[in-house]
């Protein structure tokens, strides 16, 4: 993309090597650059319901990031803002998080996260500041043009488009990711290179808000356990589950089920009744669903509502493409037929629509089904 002079370009720097790296980039090719922290989780107000210390304890590892960004600011030499979006981020994401759970399926946080605070409340903000672009250290491209196109990222094992996925054409029109044209050994080696602070910092894990903590114990602070049976589909009682909301299709730790044979999965949930449905074996035939219906789509690009349309999917992160056919219900919901039958489809989670590199977009599980049957997922 060709740049203008003078384009400011505001940086979401979380403290991490990735968008340390982007910062530095766009500095290199020109850009007028300032960065943001973003505080998106009151870690402090939090920390007696999580079982943590208190910011008064010992530094959070969110003080850390900010203490990484704001070093990596002073060592390229840009100005870092920082920025308080824990009300947004509260209403938008984590309220939207809790309801999903609370009604048995298992959301993903990261996406609702990038959708409605890192390139809406952040992006807003940067507009505010008049900036022409924001820019962020997630491994994807924008193409830009009079039809925006996001693409894959060019390391395969780094490739974030999934989380990307509810993005807007409005939202990737004004955003640029310098780090997706390269792999993350790439990124770790200009780091190295240029001695940034966060050059050998490890990736973070965990959920974006949560973090490397323990996670039932995590949603037990909020939303209240009710126990029920866990038993097979012939109706055999074989333990006891803690709240439908913990479990997973497709999950095997955590079910203190013990005795002969195969390993056992949950493989569905009934709901009405607060049952969880288990099975053994890795390959159970409950666990796998060759169609899903689709809601709150998010389609990139131009699409025709009139016809099936072939491309391939991804149903949860890091899964391989699958080739699929998608035909439109209405304007934001759609079906899925898959080429072959696929393990775990889980509810809440997103299925995600390819056309090679480039990625259409996706939208929300909300059911499955097996040869027109549907499972109790």
């Amino acid at each position: 993309m060709k740049i203008n002079k003078n384009q400011k370009v505001i940086v979401g720097m979380s403290g991490g090597v990735d968008s340390s790296v982007a910062a530095y980039l766009l500095k290199e090719q020109g850009y007028e650059v300032e960065g943001v922290f973003m505080r998106n989780w009151d870690s402090a107000a939090n920390s007696d319901l999580l079982g943590n210390p208190t910011i008064h304890d010992e530094i959070c590892p969110q003080e850390v990031d900010y203490r990484d960004a704001n070093t990596v600011a002073e060592q390229i030499g840009i100005k870092l803002h920082r920025v308080d979006f824990v009300q947004e981020y509260w209403d938008r994401v984590f309220m939207y998080f809790l309801a999903e759970y609370n009604a048995g399926r298992t959301p993903n946080p990261d996406i609702m996260c990038n959708k409605e605070v890192k390139f809406k409340a952040f992006l807003d903000y940067a507009l505010d500041l008049g900036c022409d672009y924001i820019a962020m250290g997630h491994y994807a491209r924008v193409k830009h043009g009079n039809v925006v196109k996001m693409l894959r990222g060019i390391d395969p094992n780094k490739d974030q488009t999934y989380f990307l996925s509810q993005l807007t054409q409005g939202q990737l029109s004004k955003t640029l990711f310098p780090v997706g044209e390269l792999t993350k050994s790439e990124v770790r080696a200009i780091a190295e290179k240029m001695q940034l602070a966060t050059a050998k910092k490890k990736d973070s894990t965990g959920v974006c808000f949560i973090g490397e903590r323990n996670f039932t114990q995590f949603l037990q602070n909020y939303l209240p356990a009710q126990n029920g049976k866990m038993m097979t589909l012939n109706g055999e009682v074989v333990g006891e589950h803690i709240g439908l909301m913990y479990y997973t299709i497709g999950q095997r730790k955590g079910l203190g089920i013990g005795g002969k044979g195969e390993a056992w999965f949950v493989i569905g949930k009934n709901l009405a009744e607060n049952v969880l449905y288990v099975g053994q074996g890795f390959e159970h035939d409950y666990i796998y669903a060759d169609e899903v219906e689709v809601a709150d789509v998010n389609w990139i690009g131009e699409k025709d509502l009139s016809k099936p349309y072939r491309c391939t999917a991804k149903f949860r992160y890091r899964q391989p493409d699958i080739k699929v056919e998608i035909q439109w219900l209405d304007e934001k919901n759609l079906k899925v037929k898959t080429s072959k039958p696929v393990r775990a489809m889980t509810p809440g989670q997103a299925a995600v629509f390819y056309s090679g590199e480039v990625c259409l977009g996706g939208g929300k599980i909300i059911s499955a089904y097996k040869d027109g049957v549907k499972r109790m997922y």
